[in-house]
């Protein structure tokens, strides 16, 4: 029987001392190549319950997430600003990519455990702020609030990685996933039925309590050793090791880009100086910023050694997933924020029976999430379910732009094309860009991998708001215009009764003067075919996204150190 090597690190270092005569400076502990060395110990309780409450963390915040996306516009009509909705989930992605690579970065320095619990307590805080809020303004802060507890999301991928084999990732992150499937199950299903009987605060009660127990759990539970850096560096030196400007460059830049994005059409004209404003100094400070990563600052949140030849990464893997991650994100928030809003359209207003219909994606993820972790730990390939999940991405967005109003039966099927995706694509791109990163860099490359997602959720929905919006402009108005003049309505009404249609008020529909049930059917048959014009082209966009991801996805070579080592052993 062959005996397990129990080299640690320091053992490597030991030895690199005693070859070389040299010991190495602390900031390049962790350089050290120790891929090959086998020091897994076994599954004890500690490494399943830090794993545990790492996944209630992210249960949490899809709770969030979706119900951000979901529950919208029954959060904003009380609030009476239906027309700022889109900003509650766009302050989530917009907090996320801003902060998610600095947190990451300083958890390599001071360590994971108190970003974890502290932030996360964040979360807490403002789920509480919209849950009490009496305004738009306030529920939106809430939210932007809230995002600060997404800023620890990429920390959620690395720990789950480092204290398992590098070989166990995908059922790692595949386990971590089914927990966020969950998470979006709970919202869907639970969430919708307390904001049907209970209104909107009631879910966001709930939000907080769970993110209050993750908080806490984590804070007890989850005592790992302080890494190599963490304890060789003091204070100041850590200070000067974090990027500051590009963290300043990036949240100028993500800031001002995706809100000009946001406010095209929405309520501003491209031409605006509203729009060309924030849109040219958003896009001046990312080109300066990627100026400044790419000749100035080598090792700073964009580290060449990602991109560049080492031990760990002879091949274009983490570039490609960056890419295709980008493209996921898009996908992700492009079904998230319209495919309840077509259903509450087409098919029924009820939100527990729209919530159904949605949590079969989250039903389908898991299931997915799961089979494709053992695939990939036991065949070590990873390439050939990111290829299929987007390929079930084109599918799904393909098949709802042939939606039509008698297609109800049909769209209860769709979510489970795209569940069946996504629980592909998030599991395995994640573990090939962390399997083709240094160990050093994990936490930097799960916060530029899980950054980029959100950058890419953001911009994806800021396209499709404008593309919906200026096509609802464009239709809505004369295609009821033409449906009910004709019928006797008259025409000093029609603005009382589109106001009244659109907003789902049976009783302001009814008030309207000359509005009989016969005009009242054909100016809902009118507004569904309106909507339904406007969302094939969101699909239509979505799709053609994720058919650029699927060739990309083509290009992914196998990762070569799917070993068992463990990068940050708990024991």
């Amino acid at each position: 029987m062959t005996q397990t090597s129990t080299k640690t690190i320091d053992d490597v270092g030991a030895a690199h001392i005693s070859t070389t005569g040299e010991s190495a400076p602390p900031s390049d502990l962790e350089r050290i190549d120790t891929v090959d060395i086998e020091n897994y110990h076994g599954l004890s309780a500690k490494i399943i319950v830090v794993y545990l409450s790492i996944c209630l963390i992210g249960l949490s915040q899809l709770m969030t997430l979706v119900g951000a996306g979901a529950f919208a516009r029954d959060v904003a009509g009380p609030l009476n600003g239906i027309s700022d909705s889109v900003w509650f989930a766009q302050t989530i992605a917009i907090v996320t990519v801003a902060l998610g690579p600095p947190i990451s970065q300083a958890a390599d320095l001071w360590g994971r455990k108190w970003f974890l619990v502290v932030l996360t307590a964040c979360g807490f805080v403002g789920s509480m702020i919209v849950a009490r809020a009496s305004s738009m303004k306030m529920a939106i802060a809430g939210h932007a609030i809230t995002g600060v507890a997404f800023s620890v999301q990429p920390l959620l991928y690395a720990v789950t990685s480092e204290i398992l084999p590098r070989r166990y990732r995908p059922a790692a992150q595949g386990g971590l996933n089914a927990a966020l499937g969950m998470g979006g199950i709970l919202a869907l299903t639970a969430g919708s039925a307390m904001v049907k009987d209970y209104g909107f605060r009631s879910f966001y009660y709930l939000i907080a309590s769970l993110l209050a127990v993750s908080s806490i759990t984590c804070a007890l539970l989850y005592n790992p050793p302080q890494r190599p850096l963490q304890k060789s560096l003091v204070t100041s030196h850590k200070l000067q090791r974090l990027d500051w400007v590009t963290y300043f460059m990036l949240i100028v830049g993500v800031v001002l880009f995706v809100m000009a994005l946001s406010w095209a059409e929405n309520p501003y004209s491209w031409k605006s100086a509203q729009v060309l404003a924030p849109l040219l100094i958003g896009s001046t400070f990312i080109v300066a910023l990627l100026i400044h990563q790419i000749v100035i600052k080598k090792d700073g949140l964009f580290h060449h050694d990602l991109f560049g030849r080492n031990a760990f990464r002879s091949n274009r893997n983490f570039s490609l997933a960056l890419l295709v991650i980008f493209i996921d994100g898009m996908a992700f928030f492009a079904a998230t924020n319209y495919y309840p809003f077509e259903m509450s359209i087409l098919f029924d207003s009820d939100p527990v029976k729209i919530g159904l219909r949605f949590s079969l994606v989250f039903f389908a993820a898991i299931a997915a999430s799961l089979l494709v972790a053992i695939y990939s730990s036991i065949t070590k390939d990873v390439r050939l379910p990111v290829i299929s999940s987007f390929a079930a991405f084109v599918a799904f967005f393909g098949c709802m732009s042939s939606l039509t109003t008698g297609s109800s039966t049909a769209a209860w099927i769709y979510p489970v094309i795209l569940g069946l995706g996504l629980g592909m694509s998030l599991t395995c791109l994640v573990t090939l860009a962390q399997l083709s990163t240094p160990p050093h860099l994990i936490a930097v490359a799960s916060g530029l991998i899980i950054s980029i997602r959100s950058l890419g959720a953001s911009v994806g929905l800021a396209i499709y708001t404008s593309i919906f919006n200026t096509k609802i402009a464009e239709n809505l108005g004369k295609d009821i215009a033409a449906a009910v003049i004709p019928l006797g309505l008259a025409p000093e009404s029609l603005q009382q009764f589109i106001v009244a249609l659109v907003s789902h008020n049976n009783q302001a529909l009814i008030a309207v003067q000359g509005a009989t049930p016969q005009i009242i059917g054909a100016g809902v048959h009118a507004l569904q075919n309106s909507y339904l014009r406007a969302f094939r082209d969101v699909w239509i966009a979505a799709a053609v996204f994720s058919a650029v991801a699927t060739i990309v996805a083509c290009l992914f070579v196998r990762p070569s150190t799917i070993t068992m080592h463990v990068d940050a052993p708990l024991e």
